[in-house]
C-alpha cells in the first residue's frame, strides 16, 4: 500500500458523530442495492459543527440505471453528473450527490479538468457507510487520486512552500467553479489543518502527472457546468431556490431574500438575478 493510500484510508475511517452514520445509512437505503459508499465532507466536516447547517454527501451507486425507478433522472446523472438531492434524517438535514463507481473514479483522476470531485476529495472526507470490502477499495483508490491530480493541475513553483502550493490549488479551482464564498475561503480550508496538508501533499508528490496549466479553459467549462447543473437542480432539486439563497448568505456574508416569484421559477431567478450577484461579488 502507498503511503498515500494508506494515509486517505486512515482518514476515511476516522469516526463521526452517529448522527452522520445514521443519515448515510439512510440516504444509502434510499436508493437499495446500488448503493455503494456514502462519503461526509465539507464544512461541517472541517468545522465539526452539525446543528443548524446542511451536511454534505457523496453518494456512490454500481450505475446510475440501477439507482433510480425513473429513467430520466438516471439519464440526466449520467450526462451531467453529479444529481444533487436534500434530505432530512432527525433533526439534521442534508443534500447528497450522486456519482457512480465509475465516475467517482474518473472525476477525481487526472484526466479530467473538471475540477468539482477531486477539489473536494483532495480535502478531509470520510466514509461513513460502505456496502462491503470491494466497495471499500475501490473508494480508497479513487480518493487517493484526488491530492494529485489537484497539485499536479496546479504545478508547483520553484522554491514554493507545500503549504502555499496547497492554497494556491485551492483558490484556482475556485476561480474554476460559480462559488458563494468570501474572498480567503480557499485559503482558511488549509489552515484548519496544516499539518495534514503537509502529510498528504509530500505522499502525493511523488504521483503527480503533467497535467499543469488549462486554467482558462477550466474557467470556462467549469462556471459553462455550475450553469448546466444549477438548471438540472431545478427539475431535481426540490426545495433547490431555497437552499441556494441559504447557501449564498451563509458563505457570502449577504442577507439575500427571493421573492415568491423567485421561488417558485429557481431557474429562471437564477439567470436574471446572476449578473448581480457577480458584480456584488456574492458568487463568484
Amino acid at each position: 500500500m502507498s503511503n498515500l493510500r494508506a494515509l486517505v484510508a486512515r482518514e476515511l475511517a476516522e469516526p463521526v458523530d452517529p448522527r452522520v452514520a445514521a443519515m448515510a445509512a439512510a440516504i444509502a437505503a434510499k436508493h437499495g442495492d446500488s448503493s455503494r459508499a456514502v462519503l461526509f465532507y465539507g464544512s461541517c466536516l472541517r468545522e465539526r459543527q452539525l446543528d443548524g447547517l446542511m451536511l454534505d454527501f457523496y453518494l456512490i451507486v454500481s450505475d446510475y440505471r440501477a439507482a433510480y425507478a425513473k429513467r430520466w433522472m438516471a439519464t440526466a446523472n449520467r450526462l451531467i453528473p453529479p444529481n444533487v438531492y436534500p434530505f432530512q434524517h432527525g433533526d439534521l438535514a442534508a443534500k447528497y450527490a450522486v456519482l457512480s463507481e465509475a465516475d467517482f473514479d474518473r472525476l477525481n483522476g487526472q484526466g479530467t479538468r473538471n475540477v468539482s470531485v477531486w477539489a473536494r476529495f483532495a480535502q478531509p472526507s470520510r466514509l461513513v457507510w460502505v456496502r462491503n470490502e470491494l466497495a471499500t477499495a475501490l473508494t480508497i483508490d479513487a480518493v487517493a487520486k484526488a491530492a494529485p491530480t489537484l497539485l499536479g493541475a496546479a504545478g508547483q513553483r520553484a522554491e514554493e512552500d507545500m503549504l502555499d502550493w496547497w492554497r494556491r490549488a485551492f483558490a484556482l479551482t475556485y476561480s474554476a467553479e460559480l462559488r458563494a464564498e468570501r474572498k480567503g475561503r480557499s485559503q482558511s480550508v488549509v489552515e484548519v489543518d496544516p499539518a495534514r496538508y503537509r502529510r498528504f501533499g509530500d505522499a502525493a508528490a511523488g504521483q503527480i502527472g503533467t497535467n499543469a496549466g488549462h486554467w482558462g479553459r477550466r474557467r470556462i467549462e467549469g462556471k459553462l457546468l455550475s450553469i448546466l447543473r444549477l438548471a438540472k437542480a431545478s427539475a431535481t432539486y426540490a426545495g433547490g431556490a431555497d437552499y441556494i439563497a441559504w447557501k449564498i448568505n451563509r458563505h457570502a456574508g449577504t442577507n439575500f431574500e427571493l421573492s415568491p416569484w423567485q421561488q417558485r421559477h429557481p431557474l429562471l431567478a437564477a439567470i436574471s438575478l446572476l449578473p448581480r450577484l457577480l458584480k456584488s461579488g456574492a458568487i463568484r
